[in-house]
């Protein structure tokens, strides 16, 4: 009697390249991987990088404590120019003048932030409201009203002033929408903003240094890919399977 091979299962940690959404690089593993039960935790947009959370297998049944983490990320905000997502992947709205601030006036801004908060989702967003998601809405020109979702920002810091550019690093809790936190920092400073640049560089105890990318994924042999697979009891060691 043949017994069927073993599924493999783990967690990979994938740095997602930028113009991919999270659906293609899990679509891309899948033929690589040549499985079926695959997903990822916690979603980045199409023009974000970084640290993507693959789970292979029954991994898959950890999602919810592993999207559930805290995340890390580092991007530049360009102050002056409003889109109609909140980041560069958008239509322009609105154009206005920069005006001549210094390091100090944008860190106390930001600062502003940091804590327990509402935010609003923006309208480009993947939340379903009676069943359709919102960015269907915002694309036939709706604009509907949305719930504030409690969020946490730990930090949120300068790197870099280079007006009209801002490089930051922010951390805050999951659900926290990064470029809505950009645009309101533009209309907090008088001049609007959109998010033009994000890296997710760590979740939860995950960062980016443990990442490899798609382009080495696809060039490994599947037995070396298993070895670089977390299992489930390190990544979730409070989880009992």
């Amino acid at each position: 009697m043949l017994v069927p091979p073993k599924e493999i299962e783990g967690v990979l940690l994938v740095d997602k390249p930028t113009d991919h959404t999270s659906h293609d690089v899990v679509a891309r593993l899948r033929g690589k991987l040549k499985i079926k039960r695959i997903g990822h935790a916690g979603t980045l947009d199409p023009m974000a990088t970084g640290l993507l959370v693959i789970l292979v297998g029954k991994a898959t049944r950890v999602s919810q404590y592993l999207m559930s983490t805290d995340k890390e990320y580092t991007g530049t905000i360009t102050l002056g120019k409003v889109t109609s997502t909140q980041d560069a992947e958008g239509e322009m709205l609105e154009t206005r003048p920069v005006p001549p601030l210094g390091e100090s006036d944008v860190k106390a801004a930001m600062k502003a932030f940091v804590g327990d908060q509402y935010q609003t989702p923006p309208m480009y967003s993947a939340i379903k409201i009676d069943g359709v998601p919102l960015y269907k809405k915002a694309r036939q020109g709706e604009e509907v009203e949305r719930e504030p979702r409690f969020v946490r920002v730990a930090s949120f810091e300068l790197t870099r002033f280079a007006s009209p550019e801002i490089d930051f690093v922010l951390r805050c809790s999951k659900g926290t929408y990064v470029r809505t936190i950009a645009h309101d920092l533009g209309q907090k400073l008088g001049c609007g903003a959109h998010l033009s640049k994000l890296r997710r560089t760590a979740s939860g105890k995950f960062t980016i240094s443990q990442c490899l990318t798609l382009d080495e994924i696809e060039s490994m042999p599947l037995a070396e890919i298993e070895k670089r697979l977390i299992p489930v009891h390190q990544a979730v060691p409070s989880v009992a399977l």
